[in-house]
């Protein structure tokens, strides 16, 4: 079996066309996965990613370099109004890069939810198997209480003062330093993300990887895809060159708003494409403390509460921590001048808290639309209702109160015009302070939906299996098959999921 290579936008100096017998596109946990599996079984695998291949020398610990480099429009994706702001990587790996490593499998109750509303197969002992797998191949662990930093032992002490559920957090690191900089590239390899270990793998054996490859469309004939075309990139600008890929089978894993705007590009807008996308909308609160907090330093999620994790009722979020380094917070936090560089002084006695809604569950959300912009690229709307700003009043109200009862000297809420809390007296103020679009500061890192899976064409995009409804070689392996949100962080779910779709590819293949 010949060894395969990565191979970046500068090493292609001519149009090339390649027919490998399976050609995916997207480089995150879904793609990397099934390359990994494909090639393991012996077929040859062409891998297309849009962003840079990035190792640990090139991780310099900065938000200026990190976040133009390592990130989805330089980490200035938002919704179409600019009141969401969209956490997405964009690297060999894609999201596994600069997540912040909590890791979780798929709850059987959503797995449950999904078979009687979608008619999918899925159940915890199916997937046991794979989740076995990719724990133990990622280093997947508990955290243990006195390794956790002070931004999250807050949340667990005050849940604990409060008696509500809170429980530390599994991580996918080896040797960890808890440096604080999971979302600018682990600079010492702790990280186990999927340019670590599976897409390794799959290039051990043979896989291909282009990087800085942006795939602008698929290419179709009668019921098959025949190719991908992709435009080469250096520097962010396209250099001429193209990559034709001409394969047996075609898998798509570029994520939950890039997946469903290719499809968009190649003329597949049958069934619900781009419908049902899912946020895990956030909201945050500051804790401010007399002591301090340090929340740049350490493991960035090592604690979480689903106390509130409601999902089919109500208002349903679950709580964790946020780091706070200087930019993130500059960008969340309200204000502008003056009033917003005091309160950056005061970073270091500062403890970051999110709440992130639990969508896709009330029978009456349709969640947010993936459309394309003029230039191709995906455009993102995502409505809020009245059901979002129960669950995000719900939310700050629940984060205020584990910190006050925590002994916060301060808790700041993150509307434009902030309400700040000194006593669980003020929680009413809340209630009272406006919430609409730009009023106050919301952001997702995990999307999910835009193509989701199902038995019935016209609810779905994929089958069960996860092929197109409509095309006998085209499958969709990542976070956008998910049929609603999951209540918790989506990584491991991505990879199990993508393990368990393989030997449906392989079936294909065979």
């Amino acid at each position: 079996m010949k060894k395969g290579a990565i191979i970046t936008g500068d090493q292609v100096d001519r149009d090339q066309t390649l027919r490998p017998e399976v050609c995916v596109v997207g480089s995150g946990p879904g793609g990397a996965m099934m390359a990994s599996r494909l090639t393991a079984a012996g077929a040859s695998v062409v891998l297309l990613e849009e962003g840079g291949y990035h190792t640990r020398e090139g991780f310099d610990m900065q938000e200026a370099t990190a976040f133009p480099k390592l990130y989805q429009d330089r980490g200035n994706r938002a919704t179409a109004d600019l009141s969401i702001s969209v956490l997405q990587g964009r690297a060999v790996g894609g999201g596994t890069v600069v997540n912040w490593t909590t890791s979780y499998r798929t709850p059987d109750d959503v797995l449950g939810y999904w078979r009687d509303r979608e008619g999918l197969a899925l159940t915890p002992a199916l997937l046991k198997p794979h989740f076995d797998e990719v724990e133990q191949r990622l280093g997947i662990q508990k955290v243990e209480l006195e390794d956790t930093n002070a931004n999250n032992r807050s949340i667990y002490d005050g849940c604990k003062k409060l008696g509500w559920q809170v429980d530390t957090t599994r991580r996918n690191v080896r040797s960890c330093l808890r440096s604080g900089y999971c979302g600018m590239g682990c600079p010492v390899d702790a990280k186990q993300s999927a340019a670590l270990t599976y897409l390794p793998d799959a290039v051990s054996r043979g896989a291909e990887v282009y990087a800085r490859c942006r795939v602008q469309k698929i290419e179709l004939s009668g019921k098959r895809a025949v190719a991908a075309v992709g435009r080469v990139l250096l520097d962010g600008r396209e250099t001429g060159r193209t990559i034709r890929v001409e394969p047996r089978l075609m898998v798509i894993s570029g994520g939950a708003l890039n997946s469903p705007a290719l499809l968009l590009r190649s003329g597949l807008e049958g069934g619900p494409v781009g419908k049902y996308t899912w946020l895990h909308p956030v909201v945050a609160v500051g804790a401010f403390y007399q002591q301090r907090v340090e929340g740049f330093y350490g493991a960035p999620q090592s604690v979480a509460s689903h106390h509130f994790a409601h999902r089919s009722e109500g208002a349903g979020f679950f709580i964790e921590a946020a780091p706070v380094h200087p930019m993130l917070s500059s960008i969340a936090m309200p204000g502008f001048g003056g009033p917003l560089r005091t309160r950056m002084g005061l970073l270091p006695n500062v403890a970051a808290t999110i709440a992130l809604m639990i969508d896709g569950f009330d029978p009456a959300e349709t969640g947010g639309t993936v459309s394309l912009r003029g230039d191709g690229g995906p455009k993102l709307d995502y409505p809020f209702t009245p059901r979002v700003y129960e669950c995000f009043r719900a939310g700050m109200k629940a984060m205020a109160r584990l910190h006050l009862a925590n002994g916060a000297r301060e808790v700041v809420s993150f509307h434009a015009t902030p309400v700040h809390l000194t006593r669980e007296a003020d929680l009413p103020l809340l209630d009272e302070a406006p919430l609409g679009p730009n009023l106050f500061a919301a952001f997702t890192a995990h999307q999910m939906g835009g193509c989701r899976m199902g038995a019935d064409p016209a609810r779905s995009v994929v089958d069960p299996t996860l092929r197109h409804h409509a095309l006998e070689n085209l499958y969709v392996v990542d976070g956008s098959v998910f049929p609603t949100s999951l209540g918790v962080n989506p990584m491991e779910s991505i990879y199990g999921l993508a393990s368990w779709a393989s030997e449906h590819l392989l079936k294909a293949l065979s």
